[in-house]
């Protein structure tokens, strides 16, 4: 009797460890359908063709579930709400979030990307000179965005009153796809965006770059604190393929536009021109560094822009947690 019942919780034992085994982790994981994600967007793609980047250096028991957003305060709705693990996002939503919970919900695992953000006005526009924008119309991507933040950090440094409702200047709020139309339209003087909606609004609605902003952190990588605490493992194995699949956009850009065009028109329904999406990347600078200037810049201009009411300070001395993941 006693070898029957040893035998029967040896098979438990080993059933246990095999479904132990066969359980997997399923990673809930955002970016938006712009090329500043473009680390996101290849990714995806990939996954979409069962060649998934961070599947295969994740391991075999891990899942990828993808999600797009339109712009940063809906992705970090979504890890608030506990639907979203980790996402590419910009970082003026990233640090409005980290402080809005006292560090308690965000961390940044990696940079992304730098650069290819842009104000831009009718190529005839009578706006020629900062002092011109009284009383025209800017539209942003979304209310808290980081092209947002940076618009009216930007304004106010031009000593306009600008509101979330008025002032001297009106910020239009506007999805990327719908900027185009409003912008052909009349709908608003001028845009302040990212590529590829730069380079579409230069190309199909005769728009002017009036001022580029290369000098802004653009795109960051985060996780939530809860994912971060269970899978800490798994968060730096993702902090390594993030730089992996940076190192390989950089050698390879023919490959990885190509990857990224097929995954746009995927995500948006539309076509978008291999020469436009090659323009488009030369204003972006890949990278997975985080700038402690271009940071701080990014903190002021939040300040500047009125999204940002309580302590800003994110050095060791605060006693908020470390906003970032990993030294």
């Amino acid at each position: 009797m006693k070898i029957k019942i040893t035998a029967i919780i040896g098979i438990l034992s080993l059933w246990a460890a095999f479904v132990h085994a066969q359980e997997k982790t399923t990673i809930r994981f955002g970016h938006f359908p712009n090329i500043t994600h473009a680390q996101g967007v290849i990714a995806h793609a990939l996954s979409r063709q069962g060649k998934g980047w961070f599947e295969k250096r994740l391991g075999p028991n891990v899942e990828i579930q993808w999600f797009t957003y339109n712009a940063g305060p809906s992705a970090m709705e979504a890890i608030f709400a506990g639907s979203l693990d980790v996402t590419y996002v910009g970082p003026g939503p990233a640090l409005n979030a980290y402080f809005k919970s006292n560090g308690e919900e965000i961390r940044v695992i990696s940079g992304a990307a730098n650069g290819g953000a842009a104000l831009l006005v009718k190529a005839d526009s009578p706006i020629k000179a900062p002092a011109d924008f009284r009383g025209k119309k800017i539209a942003t991507p979304q209310l808290g965005n980081t092209q947002d933040i940076s618009c009216r950090a930007w304004l106010k440094a031009q000593r306009f009153n600008v509101t979330q409702t008025g002032g001297d200047v009106i910020v239009v709020p506007t999805n990327n796809p719908d900027q185009l139309a409003l912008f052909q339209s009349g709908g608003v003087d001028a845009v302040w965006t990212v590529e590829p909606w730069v380079t579409r609004l230069e190309r199909e609605a005769k728009g002017k770059v009036f001022l580029e902003d290369t000098n802004v952190i653009t795109t960051w990588l985060v996780s939530s604190v809860k994912f971060l605490n269970a899978h800490r493992d798994l968060a730096k194995k993702i902090m390594t393929a993030n730089q992996e699949l940076t190192d390989w956009m950089q050698a390879h850009p023919d490959e990885a536009q190509k990857t990224l065009l097929a995954e746009l028109k995927e995500e948006t329904r539309t076509d978008f021109a291999p020469d436009a999406v090659a323009q488009a990347w030369k204003r972006i600078k890949f990278t997975t560094e985080i700038s402690n200037e271009l940071l701080t810049k990014a903190v002021q201009d939040g300040k500047d822009a009125g999204f940002y009411k309580s302590s800003t300070d994110t050095s060791n001395s605060s006693k908020r947690p470390d906003p970032f993941a990993f030294d």
